[in-house]
């Protein structure tokens, strides 16, 4: 759910309704600001307003990068928009040309973009494991086709598809 609080967009993304024996009730929730991706805890009171805001999903296809902006296309009108690196967050990096993803669109103005959590990359490089290195949870760095560079475990050879968690940057399984 997206609301506007003190005249700025957040997203909800956890609440808790608590009622504290003899008190009144309240729902303590964490709200992350759309426009500097800050997460804030905000406190409200049973009964009181919230003003939501209506916002649409639209799925767009990420075509090329042209500077410091990311070129994306409406899969259904073929319209065509750049969004701004610092919009798209860490996770850009993991992003290849034709994926789809999740805009959150208010009329016209793009609010948010939401990238897929797990995205399947392809392994351009990485050192060969040392037979035997097997302690605990051992791992080497590979150079994904997006360029970025992560940390995975030692049976990741070249050529091998991975899937990825875009928001945490980390290693999931090998696809077969």
């Amino acid at each position: 759910m997206v609301i506007r609080y003190n005249g700025e967009l957040y997203t909800v993304t956890e609440f808790h309704h608590v009622s504290p024996g003899n008190w009144r009730a309240f729902v303590r929730v964490n709200l992350k600001s759309l426009r500097t991706g800050r997460v804030i805890e905000q406190r409200f009171r049973a009964g009181e307003e919230i003003d939501p805001v209506r916002v649409e999903h639209q799925n767009w296809q990420f075509l090329y990068v042209d500077g410091e902006d990311y070129v994306f296309m409406n899969t259904e009108t073929f319209d065509q928009q750049p969004i701004s690196k610092s919009m798209l967050g860490d996770a850009v990096r993991f992003l290849k040309e034709q994926d789809i993803v999740e805009l959150l669109v208010d009329g016209e103005t793009i609010i948010a973009v939401e990238l897929p959590n797990f995205v399947e990359v392809l392994v351009e490089s990485a050192e060969p494991g040392v037979r035997g290195d097997t302690a605990n949870n051992v791992t080497k760095p590979a150079i994904l086709e997006t360029g970025a560079s992560i940390n995975v475990p030692l049976f990741v050879n070249p050529g091998d598809r991975i899937r990825v968690d875009t928001r945490t940057g980390q290693y999931v399984s090998r696809v077969k």
